[in-house]
């Protein structure tokens, strides 16, 4: 028999009753019934429940063993008697009677529960990442990621995808964070940087005619941490394809990612329909470029009825700048004074004056309360005709310039949502958000800048840039969203280098910065470079959404905290003098 197991803690069934087994794994818990041990056996597999009776040459070992001792055993396999069964356990037909047990490892006082899962403060749990990663959930949710990544894979495999590495050590890449620098020991005085993406390797190997790419990819930015980015690097399923259309690339990775998401769904609904949003219409109709489409509330503007009326606060403004419009926000079921209260009581907590509403009765004419008043029952009644409204309903109005409010109107729709339970939890909603702009202004610097991806080919081309408005060109530019989270963002390239140059030219920068920072592309573009265009799924984020988690920690291995510190290997570290010196480093701290 092997040294250390015949068996996993997952393996024994009612066939193997009889037989004799040998396993090895943690004391997940002891329970003493009256003088009979019971010690639940964990592996990475599953559980094994093991008894062990006075009588038995093991039983003084297994009164010594605790908690997360690591422990090797044999014992015969029996089955358990009918009302002691355990359904929900693989092994839950049998029980191992213990008659030898070996102590292989002891296990000092845990400074975290394994056994249970409370609930601990994280900064414990990150020290303690080993222990904490024993837990079933965060053990499960880790091996849920590795099958995912696994499945995403294989299906670039065999739709014809050929996976490259691309190198860590590069050059710095504006991808919209800031780079972690990498001093050159042999170059003093230069840095690499870590990528942010593999974005420039991947147009590259298109130019250099692989056709179709795809990574796993490690990205590094240095970033503030956030419950749906993580600090340091998070990985990315990166693609790339040549003489394809946007369309093109829509229907290669929809059935890829539909696919996994209905593998791991777990009961939860994947809706097939894939719908495309232009950007302006997702900010008007959700407030927000990655829409939670689980939630029906569609906002819609009705200006017109405040115009000229008596409720004086919006008519005023409506007449002193033709910028301001009224959007509602329709609240079926939510007619009742007071929740709407309750969401001008939010509104007010949020900063702003508060959230003006109208709701509807039974036998009330008209709508009820003060805007429901100040405009009058014809008003009323055509804004409640415009949103499909009813009695029990209620509507929300926001007023101004749309791009001042357009993120609070959007998380006022996900409020009203989420407080009248029309958003759909049981299902996966993903769309496309298409036709981004190219470029947006930057009130701090007073200049036009691009508004994503610098590299993406504007609508129009050479055209566009050299007669539109700036601020009115649209990129070949999407993201896909799924239940309020963007999952990915890609474009079709600007594969023209006097394009790229133009592109440039109008953020400010000019041919020589150009050459400068992208030389290697710019020079590659001008030996013919295919059409191509491609984009990144951010696996993390999808792993959160399929397990149910709302921090990416839950689902990472070896996450920083919320500082961008690793407190288990105790990182970022001093550098010594010796390495400062190699490195031709002095240092300038802060006070």
């Amino acid at each position: 028999m092997h040294r250390y197991r015949s068996h996993t803690c997952a393996q024994l069934t009612a066939a193997d009753a009889g037989k004799t087994a040998r396993l090895s794994g943690w004391v997940h818990r002891v329970r003493d019934h009256g003088g009979l041990l019971f010690i639940d056996l964990r592996d990475h597999y599953g559980m094994t429940q093991v008894v062990c009776d006075p009588d038995s040459p093991a039983f003084k070992t297994a009164e010594a063993v605790r908690g997360e001792w690591v422990i090797r055993l044999d014992g015969e396999v029996k089955k358990r008697t009918p009302e002691t069964i355990n359904p929900n356990l693989p092994t839950g037909e049998i029980e191992v009677f213990a008659r030898e047990i070996e102590v292989l490892s002891v296990a000092k006082e845990l400074p975290l529960p394994v056994f249970g899962e409370p609930e601990y403060p994280e900064d414990i749990r990150l020290k303690y990442r080993f222990l904490d990663l024993r837990r079933e959930t965060l053990h499960k949710n880790i091996m849920t990621r590795t099958r995912v990544i696994s499945t995403l894979r294989n299906k670039m495999n065999d739709i014809g995808f050929n996976e490259f590495s691309t190198p860590i050590l590069t050059a710095s890449s504006p991808e919209g964070a800031r780079d972690f620098l990498v001093p050159s020991r042999i170059h003093p005085g230069k840095f690499f940087a870590l990528p942010q993406a593999p974005q420039q390797y991947k147009q590259l190997l298109m130019v250099a005619g692989f056709d179709r790419y795809f990574q796993i990819a490690p990205c590094f930015r240095d970033e503030d941490p956030r419950a749906d980015r993580l600090p340091g690097e998070f990985y990315q399923l990166d693609l790339e394809m040549s003489f394809v259309t946007q369309d093109d690339l829509f229907a290669t990775m929809e059935p890829v990612i539909l696919d996994t998401f209905a593998k791991f769904a777990d009961g939860k609904t994947v809706r097939r329909d894939v719908p495309r949003i232009p950007y302006d219409v997702a900010m008007r109709k959700y407030g927000t470029d990655k829409p939670d489409l689980r939630n029906p509330i569609e906002m819609q503007a009705v200006t017109e009825h405040f115009a000229g009326s008596g409720f004086k606060v919006f008519a005023g403004m409506i007449a002193a700048d033709p910028k301001v419009e009224i959007w509602a926000i329709p609240a079926k079921t939510g007619g009742s004074r007071a929740f709407c209260d309750r969401m001008n009581g939010w509104a007010q907590s949020e900063g702003q004056p508060g959230l003006g509403y109208i709701f509807w009765r039974e036998g009330e004419e008209g709508g009820a309360g003060p805007l429901a008043k100040n405009i009058g029952p014809e008003r009323t009644e055509a804004i409640r005709a415009q949103l499909g409204l009813g009695v029990g309903d209620a509507c929300f109005f926001v007023a101004g310039r749309p791009e001042k409010f357009v993120k609070f109107a959007g998380d006022a729709r996900s409020r009203v949502g989420k407080e009248l339970n029309l958003v759909d939890e049981a299902s996966y909603a993903l769309a496309w958000i298409v036709d981004f702009p190219f470029y947006e202004w930057d009130e701090e610097e007073k200049a036009v800048a691009f508004c994503h991806n610098p590299f993406s080919m504007p609508q129009g081309g050479m055209e566009a840039l050299q007669s539109q408005d700036p601020l009115t060109i649209k990129a070949f530019q999407y993201d896909m969203v799924c239940n309020g989270f963007e999952i990915a963002s890609g474009s079709i390239r600007n594969h023209s280098p006097e394009t790229m140059v133009k592109a440039f030219e109008i953020a400010g920068m000019s041919k020589d910065v150009v050459e400068e920072k992208f030389g290697g592309m710019y020079r590659a573009f001008q030996y013919g470079a295919p059409p191509h265009g491609g984009m990144a799924f951010g696996v993390d984020r999808i792993v959160m959404l399929l397990v149910g988690a709302s921090n990416l920690r839950e689902i990472t291995l070896f996450p920083m905290n919320q500082r961008a510190e690793d407190l288990l290997m105790g990182a970022p570290a001093e550098a010594t003098p010796k390495q400062l010196r190699e490195l031709h480093i002095k240092l300038n701290l802060p006070n």
